[in-house]
């Protein structure tokens, strides 16, 4: 066995690996880096020869993992695409979107390059996708030699874990993992039988988490912090992922509602990109492994935004809630343009954190400053004074750095590939492991060298 990381660097951004077993070839994961733009952004597929591959694994629909999934394809003609069969409405959704957006950075940025693909490609790729469910063998190959099972990883819904079997050896890839219930997402269920090799996401690994945190208790805190914005005459704009991170706060707002920490009349407005999303999470209500089973979003929850009758932008109002895209507060998001409109320069107003921000983006950026800066949210515009009311809570899809260490513990590998992880990130990891597995050889995995397993 031989596994290759494909990616343009270490670290999070453009995921893509490859494993050879048995002289079955499979690509795990192909995905478009977050910071990068053109060329960069894709993972090295020129590492790997065209038509070489059986097999292209998605572990879930994040473009990090799937933003250059089409591309994978047309390099890898032969191969099929094993993913979930939610992985797979999700995946198309966001293409699609990609689509979009590398056509807008074209025409305004001049990036020759985009798009990547086009809205045909993702047409015709989604009749060939070799949907899956979790916890059913299934062979990879024609001949049988490369057997594959699917986990519930718990990161967003139809993400996996994937455990592959050959040469008599198991190796499994976490993908992005995260072994806590949250509100709508049920924690993941992987192997606790012994592997041979893990390959494990290591994106937590610098944070350590408070020793008093409870989900629980961080959500009632921020029912009472939009509460209390919503009594003084306020707005409260939570910005959000379209996928995953918009369902869970639904989730959490709806329970709100519920119990009386906010008023049940309270405005919810989603909106765009988010609401195609979440038509496919209510799609999958009634099958998919999740907490409020058969509860759907756009029919069974009063939402101001997402009614598809609704013509013309959101409208900004006093006493909302606005859950809206993007979660990085990118500019020309709609997120961006509330809080640059309004939102950011009036101290009635919040602006609440519910996920990762890279510091470079101007959600990153208003994290950082203090009452009072003046930030930048789009160099096509002045700065905004910052007085609103900013808040971060800790509502990570990514597992504990502790979780997963245990979970690594627990399957004893020989080997482990630490993936998926800032330098800080991984170096924890590295330290941690192998003081807890001393019998076990910790690699970073340097792009385009091949380790034998």
């Amino acid at each position: 066995m031989i596994f290759k990381s494909i990616c343009r660097d270490v670290g999070i951004g453009a995921n893509s690996y490859v494993l050879d077993a048995d002289g079955v070839r499979v690509i795990l994961d192909a995905g478009m880096h977050p910071k990068e733009e053109g060329v960069t952004a894709k993972p090295r597929y020129e590492l790997i020869e065209d038509d070489t591959a059986e097999a292209i694994f998605v572990t879930h629909s994040h473009l990090d993992h799937v933003g250059t999934l089409p591309v994978c394809v047309e390099h890898q003609k032969r191969a099929k695409v094993f993913l979930t069969p939610e992985a797979a409405e999700l995946t198309c959704a966001m293409l699609h979107n990609s689509v979009n957006v590398m056509e807008s950075k074209r025409t305004e940025l001049g990036i020759v390059e985009y798009p990547f693909f086009v809205h045909g490609q993702i047409d015709r790729m989604k009749g060939m996708l070799e949907r899956r469910n979790v916890g059913r063998k299934f062979d990879v190959d024609d001949a049988g030699k490369l057997k594959a099972e699917f986990y519930d990883a718990g990161h967003i819904l139809g993400s996996v874990g994937v455990m592959f079997e050959a040469e008599g050896k198991k190796v499994f890839y976490t993908g992005d993992v995260n072994f806590e219930d949250s509100t709508l997402q049920k924690g993941a269920v992987f192997p606790e039988e012994q592997v041979d090799v893990l390959i494990v996401e290591t994106t937590r690994g610098e944070q350590a988490r408070r020793a008093d945190y409870s989900r629980r208790a961080e959500e009632n805190e921020f029912a009472e912090a939009i509460n209390r914005v919503l009594k003084r005459g306020g707005s409260a704009l939570i910005p959000v992922f379209a996928m995953g991170k918009t369902q869970e706060v639904l989730a959490m707002l709806q329970r709100f509602k519920e119990e009386g920490l906010i008023h049940e009349k309270a405005p919810v407005y989603i909106g765009g990109l988010s609401t195609k999303m979440t038509t496919i999470y209510d799609k999958f209500s009634d099958v998919s492994r999740r907490n409020r089973r058969g509860f759907k979003f756009l029919t069974d929850m009063e939402l101001a935004g997402g009614n598809k009758k609704r013509v013309g932008p959101i409208p900004f109002n006093n006493g909302c809630i606005y859950a809206l895209s993007s979660g990085m507060m990118s500019e020309k998001t709609v997120s961006n343009n509330f809080a640059r409109q309004g939102v950011l320069e009036n101290k009635k107003h919040a602006l609440f954190f519910v996920g990762y921000a890279d510091s470079e983006t101007p959600g990153g950026k208003i994290r950082a400053a203090k009452p009072g800066d003046m930030v930048e949210l789009d160099p096509a515009y002045p700065p905004v004074k910052l007085n609103c009311e900013v808040r971060i809570f800790d509502f990570s899809g990514h597992s504990t750095r502790d979780a997963i260490a245990d979970f690594a513990v627990r399957v004893k590998p020989k080997k482990i590939f630490l993936v998926h992880g800032d330098e800080g990130a991984m170096a924890w990891f590295k330290q941690e492991l192998e003081s807890r597995l001393p019998g076990t050889e910790v690699i970073i995995p340097e792009p385009g060298v091949e380790f034998d397993i």
